[in-house]
């Protein structure tokens, strides 16, 4: 059984409600998922929720509830969001599932029982906001600490520490093998900065139970919990492990996970991740996979921010995006279509409504929408619904399109393959005007040459269906039934010039993108 193509999103963590940023990598991941099954290769899409750690406990506490009742009542809403976002994810890892716990506690005893963890007396600083200690380092001039950490307490206490900074030379060396293993490269040379110019601090990796008990107990000293990053990041290849993955170590696979369940997944080919969490997935994950003795993932590739009207997102000043209410009103094509669209994967952001807008009537109503529109309401009009034999008139810009956009999917381009496909919806709608069928239908002399025209729209229109398919999947199937055709327009390779055989009879032509009054 061949590898398949393994791709995840940072798991989300449960101490609010989904918002523009979650959607977008959701997105983003999802168009990929399903550019690499279009192509026709094995595909696994995980995501899922971090559902451990010290601000769970407190938001629960604060709620009267148990920390896993509140966990479970916040995973109905994400599972329910991948769903309004039609995401074609394959699993649902929660951290806080007996599969996951079971491989994080196999992770945590395999690298005590090498050496790489010691345990220590910590005195500093805590920031609970953040889950993470503070060092003299990261106080400003005046002594105090950055908003951002809430409030900051002085601790003293024992916990147990990873040693990371014995790999830093290693990893520095890897990432300068491996070009591709961040990427864009402008982040791959924010870490090789961070690495040549800062002397790792070994992370500590536990919390003492009686301090924080919502948490993964260690299996060698149960009056610890783990650290909620290390448990967090482990979900990548816990999902693997608990299906028998054999490219995970054996000393990680449950032995309940029986040969035929066998699902090779690891290494990830992608983890796609936001540029808040470079640090833990390109220096911290890493050197966890090479102390467990497993290859590391192919990519992380790593997404910008959202900004709204030019301001950070802030639910205090109202200023955010509601991607449910966005879908409610215009559609989740609309909405995947805007923000694969507008923001490429790597730099920053902006949403504005009038933007939204304007690429929803330029592109999509008045663009895409009108082209099938008007091609198969004339093709009803002039033939019956009934396809006329084929012509290749457009053939050799129509194949141009295919090719690019295929190059640009197997290298996650997805803002220029949504390009390359706008070029050819242009074209198309060009090319209305100036064959003007309306025209030639009123001269019967003009029959053949109108047969031509209106063959070359409609096979447009279906190549525009299999192209459209990872980005705008309800769309493309429903141009598909349009077209009197069966199935869903999956498989790139159906995207060959021709295949609209003479005879077809066409389906009711319907707009694809209602006109909005604004």
């Amino acid at each position: 059984m061949s590898k398949r193509f393994y791709i995840t999103t940072a798991i989300d963590y449960v101490n609010g409600q989904p918002h523009l940023g979650h959607a977008y990598e959701k997105v983003v991941a999802d168009v990929i998922a399903r550019a690499h099954r279009s192509l026709e290769q094995e595909t696994f899409f995980l995501t899922g929720l971090d559902e451990h750690g010290q601000k769970v406990q407190q938001a629960a506490v604060a709620q009267g509830k148990s920390p896993q009742a509140y966990c479970d009542e916040l995973a109905a809403v994400w599972q329910a969001f991948a769903a309004k976002l039609e995401l074609t994810n394959d699993d649902f890892v929660r951290t806080t599932e007996a599969r996951h716990k079971q491989v994080v506690q196999a992770i945590l005893s395999k690298l005590h029982a090498e050496g790489h963890f010691y345990k220590e007396v910590y005195r500093g600083f805590y920031s609970a906001r953040e889950e993470t200690f503070l060092t003299h380092k990261d106080r400003r001039p005046d002594g105090t600490f950055d908003p951002a950490y809430g409030e900051v307490v002085e601790l003293d206490e024992e916990n147990y520490y990873f040693r990371l900074k014995d790999h830093q030379q290693w990893l520095i060396d890897y990432i300068e093998q491996n070009p591709t293993f961040v990427a864009p490269a402008y982040r791959r040379n924010e870490v090789l900065g961070f690495l040549k110019n800062n002397v790792l601090e070994d992370l500590c990796i536990s919390r003492p139970a009686a301090r924080l008990n919502w948490g993964i107990p260690l299996p060698f000293a149960p009056d610890f919990v783990t650290y909620v990053w290390f448990d967090a990041l482990s979900n990548y290849i816990t999902i693997p492990a608990a299906q028998g993955d054999p490219g995970v170590p054996s000393s990680l696979r449950p032995e309940a996970s029986a040969a035929g369940s066998l699902l090779p997944l690891w290494p990830a080919d992608i983890h796609l991740v936001g540029k808040d969490i470079l640090k833990f997935h390109a220096v911290y994950w890493p050197i966890m996979l090479k102390a467990m003795g497993a290859p590391l993932p192919k990519q992380v590739l790593v997404h910008g921010w959202w900004q709204k009207d030019g301001q950070r997102m802030s639910k205090s000043t109202g200023n955010v995006v509601d991607p449910v209410a966005i879908i409610n009103e215009w559609g989740v094509d609309a909405f995947r279509f805007y923000v694969v669209r507008e923001l490429d994967i790597g730099p920053d952001g902006n949403w504005t409504e009038a933007g939204f807008k304007a690429r929803y009537s330029a592109e999509l109503a008045n663009g895409l929408g009108n082209l099938v529109n008007r091609s198969l309401s004339m093709l009803k009009r002039y033939r019956n619904g009934v396809v006329p034999k084929a012509s290749s008139e457009l053939a050799p810009e129509a194949e141009k399109v295919i090719a690019e956009t295929r190059a640009l999917l197997e290298q996650n381009q997805l803002q220029g393959a949504l390009q390359s496909i706008w070029s050819l919806v242009t074209r198309a709608n060009q090319y209305v005007d100036h064959t003007a069928p309306f025209k030639l239908a009123k001269d019967p002399a003009k029959a053949e040459r109108l047969d031509e025209v209106l063959y070359n729209l409609a096979e447009v229109c279906r190549i525009l269906a299999v192209l459209l398919w990872p980005f705008l999947p309800g769309t493309a199937s429903k141009i598909n039934a349009q077209l009197g055709l069966p199935g869903s327009p999956d498989k790139l390779s159906g995207a060959r010039w021709g295949r609209l055989v003479a005879g077809q009879t066409i389906g009711d032509p319907a707009p694809l993108f209602p006109r909005k009054e604004s």
